[in-house]
């Protein structure tokens, strides 16, 4: 079993496993390591200037700078 499918699965039996208040809680902890995680992730790539791919406002993969990904947070 991937790690994914086990978190899944956790997940939807969340009534189960953890009140809601609880699971809010483990939400609000994951989005922030994950907000931490992708800064971490820019500002090390903008150190060694290099780019990330993102997607564009058409759905077209775009090749942005690092540095510039940063100035619009």
């Amino acid at each position: 079993m991937s790690l994914k499918i086990f978190i899944t699965e956790n997940f939807t039996r969340k009534s189960q496993l953890m009140s809601d208040k609880e699971y809010q809680n483990l939400n609000r902890k994951l989005d922030a390591g994950l907000q931490l995680a992708h800064q971490r992730m820019l500002e090390e790539k903008a150190l060694h200037n290099e780019t990330v791919v993102v997607s564009n406002a058409e759905g077209k993969i775009e090749y942005i700078s690092a540095k510039e990904v940063l100035t619009l947070y």
